[in-house]
């Protein structure tokens, strides 16, 4: 959070009848060896009182470069170059530091993507809290504690009292941030700046963050700059948005008119990225943006979206197109907007789409029967020391029975900490299992990994979500990618290069990226490889842990489209870990929700994703933002954590947060004393719940839409 010292501006705030914030031509530069590069281009927008505006776009395009700008957290080479930024009319370029921050004082604040990042992990979070009112208001300690407790609570935080007790390590992440924008709303600042606040979050905890955003806006009469990479966000909280493209704006309008029908190209193909929830890959398909953001140094001459523009003409090369005002109120950076319709856009013939194959029933390649993984938990007591107290688990992974047929995926969701990560790490060996049975291809998998035969761990390999954390920054790309076919003999090694080389085709990367090293890659060729590398071995089945969470949109189509095309060629077979249910509906041909180390529901993707639901599984989509606004949603919001896996609760373990318990026989008391039982309903699909499938079928669907115009 940004704060400085104290000042009145009361006047300013509250006599002021303009913009919160205007910003007018802004460039923001930054000086490099051998002179300047401007990051951010001719930037303008205003965001007025009670107004949360959204910055979109890809990595590297210019959204967080402007809210530092806005804050003067450029750095010591970074600078505003020309243009204007105003702040409840006054003028903040151009003046020295101490001007600023006198101004400024605690009229603006920031809540960044890593509470971390403002919280201090040595302090309390009381006495931090405290901290804004004390230095920065003149407030005696104990109207400040109680100040600080009142705001806890306006974001829902429970025992908030208790809280301030806390240290930031002894509450969660979305604790965490909740306490970040309590600390940033405690000044009540004109302008609130929000950077990525939710990408880190759990989808139902995301959802509480957003809910709360709008009663901020609503309650406080801030103005919100909100800066994100999820349309379906945006959609959610925004009633403005401005697309970013290599430092410049190339849309912005309200959020209903430019998600009905966007008129920039850039936006077009963010919006052909990103799958809608109910979609399949049977049905559509993602077309991801072809090429990259180019760096600041090498922009083109003409339109900077020119080389990656599927109607890009001569003028578009030669010449830059100034933001225009098109009919509906909508500014466009576009030479032909007005004669682009989205309705007869054809893929370019660069980008290359998966090949699919239809998935016919087949025998099941993993059977998981009765699966279990705990966690001893060692005291520190005498008691503890001497075996004298009955030993804790921690209860990770709970009576799981699933199959996985040859050449289909199967997708996992869930919350953090619900066990998704532990199960497929117990499949393919990283832990070992406590009790339960596990066959891949008809061997068993819940022995020691060191005891297992080579032929079996060439044909089960993994895809992390972290590719830096799995690479040897040390050695080439080729060499990491060949080195499983060397291990495992599948090709011999004189053909070891040329088999690289060919993967790296297939993932798009090509010959040229067989020498470099893992630091000359992007984050999204870093996954690339990682997925060539788990591919090298043609292995049977592949398990994916949350592959593409951290890649922008038009990457994440890219992968996916990868990861399609290679199942559908090599017939390989997939487990698919990922917190968006979109991306896991999209991708997956059968669906297991979990919650705290049990599997609540399973079956076919289309059957999850309608009545009759899990109630789990019902707020689960309830929370997913939709980048839609004309989609209606059910809000429903889970109250309270997700308890400890080390005392769960008994009977149904999702029954402390339900919010259908009490359509469960016994008023839902059944719930909290019996173990419910599994009820399958037609496909395969089972629910394992207390309320009967008929009541889990009178429920409406989570989504439905507006009447359009």
């Amino acid at each position: 959070m940004a704060t400085t010292t104290s000042l009145d501006t009361s006047s300013i705030t509250y006599g002021h009848t303009g913009p919160v914030l205007k910003l007018e031509n802004v460039a923001i530069a930054y000086k490099v060896r051998g002179g300047e590069i401007e990051a951010v281009q001719n930037v303008s927008f205003e965001i007025n009182r009670g107004e949360s505006h959204g910055l979109v776009g890809e990595s590297g395009c210019g959204k967080s470069t402007v809210a530092w700008a806005v804050v003067n957290f450029l750095g010591a080479n970074g600078y505003v170059k020309r243009g204007s930024i105003r702040f409840l009319g006054r003028e903040l370029t151009g003046r020295s530091g101490e001007d600023l921050r006198r101004l400024r004082g605690d009229q603006i604040a920031m809540v960044y993507q890593d509470p971390m990042q403002a919280l201090n992990p040595s302090l309390r979070l009381g006495d931090q809290l405290k901290e804004v009112l004390t230095v920065h208001r003149g407030m005696a300690d104990a109207e400040a504690a109680r100040r600080s407790i009142e705001m806890l609570e306006r974001v829902y935080m429970p025992d908030a009292a208790d809280v301030m007790r806390r240290f930031p390590h002894q509450i969660s992440g979305g604790q965490q941030q909740r306490v970040v924008i309590a600390m940033a709303l405690l000044n009540n600042p004109a302008l609130l700046i929000m950077d990525e606040p939710t990408t880190a979050l759990d989808v139902t905890v995301e959802a509480a963050v957003l809910d709360l955003i709008a009663d901020l806006r609503r309650e406080f009469d801030t103005a919100i700059m909100y800066i994100t990479h999820n349309l379906g966000v945006v959609a959610r909280v925004c009633s403005k948005v401005g697309v970013m493209y290599a430092g410049e704006m190339v849309e912005r309008g309200l959020v209903e008119q430019i998600f009905k029908r966007p008129q920039h190209p850039y936006t077009q193909g963010l919006m052909r990225c990103v799958p809608k929830l109910g979609a399949d890959k049977a049905s559509s398909m993602l077309y991801p943006i072809r090429g990259r953001v180019p760096p600041p140094h090498s922009r083109p001459i003409g339109c900077v979206f020119g080389p990656r523009c599927d109607y890009a003409q001569e003028r578009c090369r030669m010449e830059r197109p100034a933001l225009r005002t098109m009919p509906n109120g909508v500014q466009v950076r576009c030479h032909f907007a007005e004669d682009i319709d989205p309705s007869q856009w054809q893929p370019h013939e660069d980008v290359e789409l998966p090949t699919l194959r239809e998935v016919v029933a087949s025998e099941p390649i993993l059977e998981v029967q009765h699966l279990k993984k705990y966690y001893e938990v060692s005291g520190s007591t005498i008691k503890d020391i001497l075996g004298l107290r009955p030993k804790s688990y921690v209860k990770a992974v709970e009576d799981a029975t699933f199959t996985v047929q040859k050449g289909r995926t199967l997708g996992v969701v869930g919350e953090s900490g619900c066990g998704k990560s532990t199960l497929i790490k117990t499949i393919i060996g990283l832990e070992d299992s406590t009790d339960g049975k596990a066959e891949f291809m008809g061997f068993d998998i819940t022995g020691n990994i060191a005891s297992r035969d080579i032929k079996l761990i060439q044909e089960l390999q993994m895809v992390f979500q972290n590719p830096d954390s799995t690479m040897n920054p040390s050695y080439t790309v080729g060499q990491q990618i060949g080195r499983p076919m060397v291990r495992f003999k599948t090709v011999p090694k004189k053909q070891v290069r040329d088999e690289v080389i060919k993967i790296l085709q297939a993932m798009r990367l090509g010959e040229t990226y067989y020498d470099r090293l893992p630091r000359q890659l992007s984050g999204g060729e870093k996954q690339r490889v990682g997925i060539a590398r788990a591919l090298a071995s043609h292995p049977n089945l592949v398990l994916c842990d949350e592959p593409v969470s951290a890649l922008d949109v038009s990457v994440q189509a890219a992968i996916l489209n990868l990861l399609l095309d290679a199942q559908s060629k090599l017939g390989t077979t997939m487990v698919f870990i990922a917190h968006d249910l979109s991306v896991v509906r999209f991708f997956s041909d059968d669906v297991a929700v979990m919650y705290l180390g049990q599997i609540m529901e399973i079956g076919p993707a289309e059957a999850i994703y309608a009545p009759p639901y899990h109630p789990y599984t019902e707020a689960l989509l309830s929370a997913v933002p939709i980048p839609d606004p004309t989609a209606a949603q059910k809000h429903i919001r889970l109250e309270g954590s997700v308890p400890s896996a080390l005392n769960p609760p008994s009977g149904c373990r999702f029954h402390t947060r339900c919010p259908q318990r009490h359509f469960a026989p016994e008023g839902g008391a059944v719930c909290a004393t019996q173990i419910p039982p599994w009820q399958e309903t037609d496909n395969g699909h089972k629910i394992f719940c207390h309320i009967p499938l008929e009541t889990l079928r009178t429920f409406d669907p989570v989504i439905s839409h507006k009447e359009k115009d």
